[in-house]
């Protein structure tokens, strides 16, 4: 488990520091990227999957940086529950850790960035039109399409090139299906930053909006096993 758990932790590590570090990088006041718009976002994001990967697999781990993927090895009772689980828990404390590394490198733009909003999109995701069970069933969606597609590329067995095609995975789904909930795809991606959010003390930060922190962890998680057991039905 060792080896897996640091190779995790540092991959999703990585995945937040520049995953959440475009956000910043877009959103923040004083920022040279401020107003490059959503394709910067998608791309920033699909690029941070393809280095988190890369370091999780050179450290001996699985590339997964996603709780989904360990938790739907539990539910087809792959691997150990000891594994599975100590993957899951890398994966929060190094998207906590990520967190913490992108207040710090954008540490005076907080202060000149007025909106609570905008610091908080930072760290987490929020609905464009908040709609509970629309939110939710995109995210379900979003991370079918996820799953689905990179279980469909693991058939064609091009394992140096695996994190340059999940990355375009992940492009494709936030240019195309991002637009309704930021895509969170992944329990690690939003909770564990939103909790980063919730402790740091950035100022006029505002709350972390708590009510709707489930959605970016069920959805994902529904819709990941619905992914992974339809295309082992198919095969």
């Amino acid at each position: 488990m060792f080896p897996s758990f640091i190779a995790e932790y540092f991959g999703t590590m990585i995945l937040i520091f520049l995953g959440c570090g475009v956000g910043a990088a877009v959103s923040l006041e004083k920022s040279y990227a401020k107003g490059a718009g959503w394709f910067v976002i998608a791309a920033g994001w699909a690029f941070a999957v393809m280095c988190g990967i890369f370091v999780s697999k050179a450290l001996g781990g699985p590339g997964s940086l996603n709780p989904v993927g360990p938790f739907v090895d539990i539910v087809q009772n792959k691997g150990t529950w000891s594994e599975n689980l100590g993957m899951i828990a890398a994966q929060f404390l190094g998207a906590f850790t990520g967190s913490i590394l992108v207040w710090l490198h954008y540490l005076p733009h907080w202060s000149a960035t007025p909106d609570a909003a905008t610091k908080l999109g930072v760290f987490c995701n929020a609905p464009a039109i908040r709609s509970p069970l629309a939110n939710l069933l995109s995210e379900i969606l979003a991370t079918f399409v996820l799953v689905f597609v990179t279980s469909a590329m693991g058939k064609f067995k091009v394992v140096p090139l695996d994190p340059i095609f999940v990355g375009i995975v992940v492009w494709a789904i936030g240019l195309s299906l991002g637009g309704t909930t930021g895509y969170a795809i992944n329990p690690a991606r939003d909770l564990a930053p939103r909790f980063a959010h919730a402790v740091l003390p950035i100022n006029g930060k505002g709350g972390s909006d708590w009510s709707y922190a489930w959605i970016p962890v069920v959805g994902p998680l529904i819709g990941g096993l619905i992914g992974a057991i339809l295309f082992a039905y198919l095969m």
